[in-house]
C-alpha cells in the first residue's frame, strides 16, 4: 500500500552556476518565469518517516528555508563537486535541533574530500557552534540508513565514477554522462527516475544532453522521468516541457510529488 506521505521535493534543478549564472544575458536568464530560475541540484526525499537529502550545495540553506523544511534524517553524496557538497557547514543548524552529529554516506574517495574541506566538523573534539557530521563509507552494494534499503548505482561523469541511488521504487542519478551496462538490473521495475540532462547542445564530455537523457530514459522504462541539473541553455521551461513525451518531464525548483 502506498504510503500517502511519501514524497519527493527538488530542492534545486541547476547547474554547477546556477540559473541565471551572474551576468548572463541570454533570454532563457532574463525570463520572469520562476521555472527558469534554478538553484543548485539537490533533492529531498520524505520515504517511510525518514528525511533524506541527496547532495547539499551551496544553495542549501536557502533551499531549506524556501521549502519550510527543517530536519535531515541523513545525507547521501552523489560526488565531491562543490556544487553538491559546499552547503554542509549550513547544516549545523540541524545538528543544534536534533543534538546528535549527521549520518553522511559517500564512497571512500568522496569521504575523504569532505574530511579535508570541512576537517573541523569531522573532529573527535567537538567545539560549540561547529556542524558536527558522521562518516559512512559506502560502496557499490545495498546498506541500510535509517531502517531504508538504499542501493547505490555506479555512474559515469565523463571519466570520475560516481554515485547514483535507488530508494524504493525511485531513483535518483545526476551529473550522467553514461550508465555502465551492469547498472541496469538495480533500475528495473521503477515508478520514478530523475535523472540530469545539462542541454539540447552542444555535446558535453561529462553531461548528457536532452536526447541522451531520452534514451537513458527509454532503455531504463520508468513509468514516469523527471529531468533535473539543467543549464540556461536548455531553453524555456515551457517550450521544452511541450516537446517531451508524456512520461518525460522538466523538473523545476520546489516541485513536490507524492510516490
Amino acid at each position: 500500500m502506498r504510503d500517502i506521505n511519501n514524497k519527493i521535493i527538488f530542492l534545486g534543478t541547476g547547474t554547477s552556476q546556477g540559473v541565471p549564472p551572474i551576468g548572463c544575458t541570454h533570454p532563457v536568464c532574463l525570463s520572469t518565469n520562476a521555472k527558469d530560475k534554478r538553484l543548485r541540484s539537490s533533492i529531498f526525499i520524505h520515504y517511510k518517516q525518514k528525511k533524506i537529502l541527496i547532495d547539499c550545495g551551496p544553495d542549501f540553506r536557502q533551499q531549506m528555508l524556501r521549502s519550510q523544511l527543517t530536519d535531515v534524517d541523513f545525507i547521501l553524496i552523489t560526488h565531491e563537486h562543490n556544487d553538491h557538497i559546499i552547503g554542509l557547514d549550513d547544516v549545523r543548524p540541524i545538528n543544534f535541533k536534533q543534538n546528535k552529529d549527521m549520518p553522511i554516506y559517500a564512497l571512500p574517495r568522496v569521504m575523504r574530500q569532505l574530511k579535508s574541506r570541512f576537517n573541523y566538523a569531522f573532529g573527535d573534539i567537538k567545539y560549540p557552534g561547529l556542524p558536527a557530521f558522521e562518516p559512512i563509507e559506502i560502496g557499490l552494494e545495498a546498506f541500510i540508513a535509517g531502517g531504508i534499503e538504499i542501493t547505490p548505482i555506479e555512474v559515469m561523469h565523463g571519466k570520475l565514477p560516481i554515485l547514483g541511488y535507488r530508494i524504493g521504487s525511485i531513483a535518483y542519478l545526476t551529473d550522467v554522462s553514461h550508465l555502465p551496462a551492469k547498472e541496469y538490473k538495480k533500475l528495473e521495475d521503477l515508478e520514478i527516475l530523475i535523472i540530469s540532462s545539462l542541454r539540447k547542445e552542444p555535446t558535453h564530455h561529462a553531461h548528457m544532453t536532452l536526447a541522451e537523457s531520452l534514451i537513458l530514459s527509454q532503455k531504463i522504462k520508468a513509468k514516469k522521468t523527471y529531468l533535473t541539473h539543467i543549464s540556461h541553455m536548455m531553453g524555456f521551461h515551457e517550450d521544452v516541457q511541450r516537446e517531451l513525451p508524456e512520461n518525460v518531464f522538466l523538473a523545476f525548483d520546489e516541485l513536490s510529488i507524492s510516490f
